[in-house]
Parts: C-alpha cells; sequence; structure tokens
C-alpha cells in the first residue's frame, strides 16, 4: 500500500486510468465481435457497416494507449480483408 501522499494519488490516477482503459478496451472488443458475427452469417452488408464502426474506434484505441499502433493497423487489415474475401 501506499505511504505518501504522492504515491497516495498516483494510485487513485492509476486507478482512474485503468477504469478508463478498460471501458476502450471492452468497446473495441464488442465492435470487433459485431463484425465477426457479421462474418460468421454471412451477412455482406452488415459486415461491411459493422467494419466501417469498428474501424476508427481501432484506431481511437491505438491513439489512447490502449492498444499498440501496429496491433490496431493489424487487426484493420486483417478485419478488412476477410470482408472483402465475403463479399467477393
Amino acid at each position: 500500500m501506499a505511504n505518501t501522499s504522492s504515491a497516495k494519488k498516483a494510485a487513485r490516477k492509476m486507478e482512474r486510468k485503468a477504469a478508463i482503459n478498460k471501458n476502450r478496451r471492452s468497446r473495441v472488443r464488442s465492435f470487433v465481435r459485431k463484425v465477426e458475427e457479421a462474418l460468421a452469417s454471412g451477412d455482406k452488408v452488415a459486415a461491411e457497416t459493422a467494419f466501417k464502426a469498428a474501424q476508427p474506434e481501432l484506431m481511437r484505441a491505438a491513439t489512447k494507449g490502449v492498444l499498440h499502433s501496429n496491433t490496431a493497423s493489424r487487426k484493420v487489415s486483417r478485419l478488412a480483408q476477410r470482408v472483402k474475401t465475403l463479399s467477393a
């Protein structure tokens, strides 16, 4: 447990930041799951709309430091590829 007042403040800040990051991570996963479900059902239109919504969420998570930028780019790329093969 933190002893000094500055360490206690830092611990409070980390708790708040962790909660925000957890919320952002959960939000990204929800958007990606919607794309996955649309791909599994074979619905081309739903997959494209879900992907268009998921892409900015992934990149925003990268900007905010929740995901590494390369990880977000890789996920976007792989989802785009799967959506494209579904429509072909």
